[in-house]
C-alpha cells in the first residue's frame, strides 16, 4: 500500500492507495473582500439568455461599449498566434518580454466593466460545481488571498487579464483570453465555432480549502482527487508499468513550450485497463474539458480516442507531496500535473496544464 502525508498552510493531507480523497483538517483560511467578488450579478440586458455564439458575441460587444477608446484599445487586438502565445502561469509582475501578457488588466476596469468582463467569461467557460466559472473565480479569490498574506501588490484580481484576439464574430477567427497568475483560459472559435480551448493551465496557492469573501473555495482539489483516484484503481502491476524513471519538478508544456511533447508515449495503455478503470481516466479528464461551455465535441474525441491513450506517473499517487507527477498522453489529448513547492506558503501547490495536440491555439500553431 503507498501511503503517505503533507501539511500544506496549517491543514493535514493524507490518503492511501484505497483513498484517494483529501481529507483535511485545521482552520480554514480567511480574508478579506476582493473586487472581483462572486457575488455580483452576470446578467448583463438585450443578451440572448441562452449560451452560445450569439450570446457570446452579444456580450463582447457590450462589453466593449463599457470602455473608453483607450482601453477597447487595449482590450482588442487582431488575432495572432503570436499574441495568443503570450500567457504563462506567473504574476503579471514577473512576466518579462514578448511573453507578457497582452489584454486590458482588470485593475484598470471600473466595478461595471468588470461586471460585464465577467459575464463575457461566464459565457464561455463550464457551470458545473468547482469547474469551469467557479473554479475561475475560486482561483483569483486565492489570488487575492495571497496577496493580502505575504504576496503584495504583485497578486490578486487586479492583475489578471481579458484579451479579445480577432472580432467576435460568426465569420472569421477569434479567441477570448484570461489570464493571470496561475491561470491560462482561451477559447478559440472559427466562423462561430469552438475550434481550440487549450493551452489552459490551472495552478493555485493555497492548497488547502479556504474562505473568502463568506464562501469556501478548493480550486483544483477535485482535479487532484480524480487523477489519484485514477492512479490508485490501477493494479500494483499497472502501477509498475505506468511508473516513470525520471523525478519531474514541474510540467513539460507549460507557457513557450509549444509542442514539447514526447515522440513516444510512456507508461500504460488505456487499452489495457477495465472498464471501471477507464471511466476513472474520463472522469479525470472531465475535470479539465469541463472548464469549457462547449464541451461535447471534445469529451467525445477524447472517449473515442482513450484505448490509444497513455497514463504514467512518478512520485507517490496521491498527487500532494513534492513531485507527485502524473500525465495523460493520447493522440489529441495531453493532460499534465506536479505537485511543487509552496512559494508564498508552506507546504506544495500544484501546477496543471491541459492541452490539445491538434487543437492547440484552434491548431493554428
Amino acid at each position: 500500500m503507498i501511503f503517505a502525508a503533507v501539511v500544506v498552510a496549517g491543514a493535514a493531507f493524507s490518503f492511501s492507495k484505497n483513498s484517494a480523497i483529501l481529507s483535511r483538517s485545521g482552520t480554514n483560511i480567511t480574508s478579506g473582500p476582493t473586487n472581483y467578488n462572486p457575488q455580483d450579478s452576470l446578467d448583463i440586458p438585450g443578451c440572448p439568455v441562452k449560451l452560445g455564439i450569439d450570446r457570446t458575441i452579444c456580450l463582447a460587444d457590450a462589453f466593449k461599449k463599457q470602455l473608453t477608446d483607450a482601453q477597447v484599445a487595449q482590450a482588442q487586438l487582431p488575432y495572432s498566434v503570436v499574441s495568443a502565445k503570450r500567457w504563462s502561469n506567473l504574476p503579471q509582475g514577473m512576466v518579462r518580454g514578448n511573453t507578457n501578457r497582452v489584454g486590458l488588466g482588470f485593475g484598470s476596469m471600473n466595478t461595471e466593466q468588470i461586471r460585464y468582463a465577467k459575464a463575457l467569461i461566464k459565457s464561455v467557460a463550464g457551470s458545473s460545481a468547482d469547474e469551469g466559472w467557479d473554479e475561475l473565480q475560486q482561483l483569483v479569490n486565492a489570488d487575492d488571498y495571497l496577496s493580502a498574506n505575504g504576496g503584495g501588490k504583485m497578486y490578486g484580481a487586479a492583475n489578471y487579464y481579458i484579451a479579445l484576439l480577432g472580432t467576435p464574430a460568426k465569420t472569421g477567427t477569434f479567441e477570448i483570453q484570461f489570464g493571470g497568475h496561475h491561470l491560462a483560459f482561451g477559447n478559440t472559435y472559427k466562423d462561430g465555432v469552438l475550434v481550440g480551448a487549450t493551452p489552459s493551465f490551472r495552478g493555485v496557492e493555497p492548497f488547502t480549502t479556504f474562505t473568502w469573501n463568506g464562501k469556501s473555495n478548493q480550486p483544483i482539489q477535485q482535479e487532484q482527487a480524480a487523477l489519484s483516484a485514477m492512479l490508485n484503481g490501477l493494479t500494483d502491476d499497472q502501477l509498475s508499468k505506468a511508473k516513470l524513471g525520471s523525478v519531474y519538478g514541474d510540467i513539460v508544456t507549460g507557457p513557450q513550450n509549444d509542442n514539447a511533447f514526447p515522440a513516444t508515449p510512456s507508461g500504460i495503455s488505456c487499452s489495457e485497463l477495465s472498464a471501471k478503470q477507464k471511466a476513472l481516466v474520463l472522469k479525470a479528464i472531465a475535470t479539465y474539458v469541463g472548464d469549457v461551455a462547449d464541451a461535447d465535441a471534445i469529451t467525445k474525441k477524447y472517449t473515442k480516442e482513450l484505448d490509444k491513450t497513455y497514463i504514467s506517473f512518478s512520485g507517490t499517487t496521491g498527487m500532494v507531496t513534492r513531485n507527485d507527477y502524473v500525465r495523460l498522453d493520447g493522440p489529441s489529448l495531453w493532460l499534465e500535473y506536479i505537485c511543487q513547492g509552496g512559494i508564498i506558503m508552506k507546504g506544495t501547490h500544484p501546477h496543471s496544464v491541459w492541452r490539445d495536440k491538434k487543437t492547440d491555439y484552434g491548431g493554428n500553431i
